[in-house]
Formats: structure tokens, sequence, C-alpha cells
């Protein structure tokens, strides 16, 4: 009897280990990749975690993309590069419901760890939900909602990706590689290379494409992981959970940044020839100024007053330089400062130079637009050989 007693105080023993075991076998986490949308925050798409614990009914998504519109000077915070984001778990289904009625497809995968990988995931999602930790600061190319994913799983596999090999003359740059999502929408694309210094323009490793969605799906989809010796992949087949056709977004060349900077410069090289004419001369080229002025102003921020990395170093500061700003005082004042004209045309013409030398770091639409300040400024810098010069300011 009393034999008996123990053997059965030796298996109760085990209950607990064994259940934990189950558990975890149990556990599954999947990568959530959500399809572009039209909006522009959208439109690269958007991943998180979803990890189901069945034995607590329970199904969260982990999503590092959240940010607080209520955050105090919200705007300012965001131009300086200083916004936090942060990590926050939801029930899938009230995640699903967002890209449902957005109508956005979303698709998982299911990630092939193992029963320790996943204690060690779940013990890093704990620990990035802490309240001290639950913000970061955000960086589009290198610590966003997808490259925290990439991170994290990095860490419960104990870095034991092995990622296929790559041709350093094959990859793409990050401006490349976001101009693939930008391009349906000019406008954006035109104002996002405006500001994109030449940090975007670093070619991104297989690594580091996974800063986006859709490429963090198709990247992570080619890694294997070598499990005692038997080489696995790490994601399964992807599986649809909403499917919605990809959104049509029609974009018309007569709208473009391209036709539009092309027509205002033919219309500035015809009334400029109308040198004689001052009110003319004055009215366009105060509406020129002001707006290469703001421009400039802004160029100016982004390059020495804000965090964000992928903004310094920006060469359109050539075009939108310091100078275009004195300029602009100059033509308030009504002064013959033609000092700050000629600058101006002189760096016009340098950034015209390296645009054409180097066309694969700018956007199409800057050669008009340097054209146009190049042929304003040339006509009130007094020169002596240029049919266009204004006599008198």
């Amino acid at each position: 009897m009393k034999s008996r007693l123990l053997l059965f105080l030796i298996l109760l023993s085990f209950i607990p280990s064994v259940l934990k075991s189950q558990n975890d076998d149990s556990t599954q986490v999947y990568l959530i990749t959500c399809a572009p949308g039209v909006q522009t925050y959208s439109i690269y798409g958007h991943s998180a975690l979803r990890v189901i614990m069945p034995y607590k009914g329970s199904d969260m998504v982990y999503n590092w993309g959240v940010f607080d519109f209520a955050t105090p000077n919200f705007a300012w915070r965001f131009a300086k590069g200083r916004l936090n984001y942060m990590l926050a778990a939801r029930p899938f289904d009230s995640f699903l419901q967002d890209y449902f009625y957005e109508q956005r497809s979303v698709y998982q995968q299911k990630i092939n760890l193992e029963p320790f990988e996943i204690r060690i995931l779940l013990s890093l999602l704990e620990e990035n939900l802490k309240p001290e930790n639950l913000n970061y600061r955000y960086d589009f190319f290198y610590d966003d909602c997808s490259t925290r994913i990439r991170d994290i799983i990095e860490k419960s596999t104990g870095f034991k990706f092995i990622y296929p090999p790559e041709q350093n003359k094959d990859l793409q740059t990050f401006r490349q590689k976001v101009g693939e999502y930008q391009r349906p929408y000019p406008w954006l694309e035109f104002g996002i290379d405006l500001i994109m210094g030449t940090p975007g323009d670093k070619k991104a490793s297989f690594r580091d494409q996974m800063f986006l969605p859709i490429d963090l799906q198709n990247n992570m989809s080619e890694i294997v992981i070598n499990r005692s010796g038997k080489i696995v992949p790490l994601l399964q087949n992807p599986v649809t959970v909403l499917d919605f056709p990809a959104p049509e977004v029609k974009s018309n060349f007569i709208t473009s940044p391209i036709f539009i900077f092309s027509l205002l410069l033919i219309i500035v090289i015809l009334l400029s020839a109308q040198k004689n004419n001052r009110i003319i001369s004055r009215v366009m080229d105060m509406c020129i100024y002001s707006v290469y002025a703001l421009l400039a102003i802004m160029i100016f921020f982004f390059n020495f007053f804000t965090d964000h990395l992928q903004m310094k170093w920006n060469l359109n500061i050539m075009l939108l330089s310091p100078f275009v700003i004195f300029a602009f005082i100059s033509l308030i004042l009504n002064k013959e400062w033609v000092i700050w004209y000629r600058l101006t045309f002189i760096f016009s013409l340098l950034y015209i130079a390296i645009l054409l030398i180097f066309p694969e770091g700018f956007n199409n639409a800057f050669l008009p637009l340097a054209l146009i300040i190049a042929v304003r400024s040339s006509a009130r810098s007094l020169f002596s050989w240029n049919p266009l010069t204004i006599s008198t300011i």
C-alpha cells in the first residue's frame, strides 16, 4: 500500500512538467503580413506577430507600429524625429477587423520554432510589454514595426538564421526600395525624394530590406535554420486570412510633378522674355522665390535640426540653399543684392550638373524645378551676357 502511494506521488510530481511541455508544444507563432493600403501611412503594408496559446484560450497580435496622436507636441516631435512608437497587444479578431474594414489582404505564416525558442520569444514579448520598455524611438530604415519582428525572432532562435548569399551589385538602395511602393503616388514620391538625404542611397542588404513588411515576408521565407544538422525553413507557406483585390491606383501624367514643373518652366521662360514688364517679373518672382524659400527652410531644418538620420546630408540643399532665402528677402525689400541671386544661380547650375551625372539619386521632377530657379536667378544677377537680364530691379 505504501509503495503504491509513493508511486502515485512520484507520478503526480511529473504532471506540472508534462502539462508545461504540452502547453509549449501547443503554442503557435505566426508572422502576420498585411497588404498595402491606399492611405499614405499604409502604402508600405504592415507586419505583426500572432501568438496562439490554446491552453489559455489566448489569440493575441503583437504590433510595434502604434503611436499616440495625443502625444504632446505630436507634429513637432514627428518632424524632429523624436516621436516614440510602442508595442501594443490586442486580440487577433479585433486586429483583423481593422483590415477587413480597410479591405486589405492579410496573410499568416507559421514560424518554425522549437518549444524552448517559443518560451524565449514569450519571455522577450513579456519584457517588451513592461512600461519602461513599451516605447521605442522609431527609425524607418533600421528600427520599425518590421525590423522589431525580425530582431525578436533572431534572438529567440539564438541568432541561428542562415541567410541566402547576396551579390552587392544586385542590391537596391533604400530609396529604390521605398520607391517601389511610392511609384503610384508621384507627388508622395517627389516629397520623399526631396527630403531624403544621401543615407537613402545606401544599398540595402538582404537583412536591411526587411524594414518593409512585404520584404520581411519574402526575405524571411528564404531564411533557413540548422536544426541539429537538418536544414529547415524558418517560415511555412503563407495562408490567406483575408483576401481582397489589390487597390487600383491610377496616376495621371498630366497631374504628375514632372509634367506640372515642366509646364511651369515653359511659362517662366515665356514670361521671362517680357523682361521690360517689371510688374510681371516682380509678381512671378515673388511667387517663385516665396515657394523656394519655404522649401529651403524645410531642407535646412531636416539637414541640421532633426534626428531623422535618413534626412541628413541632403544634396537638395544645393538647389534649395539659404541663398534663396536671402534672395527672397532682397526681392521683398526691392534691393539690388545681386550677390544672393548669383550664388543661387551658380549653385543651381552645380546641382543640375550633379543631377545629370548621377540621375539615379534624384527624382526626374527635380530637373525642371532646378531650371526654373536657374532662369529667374540669372535674370536678376545682372549678367551682361544674359538676354533675360532685368536691367533695373
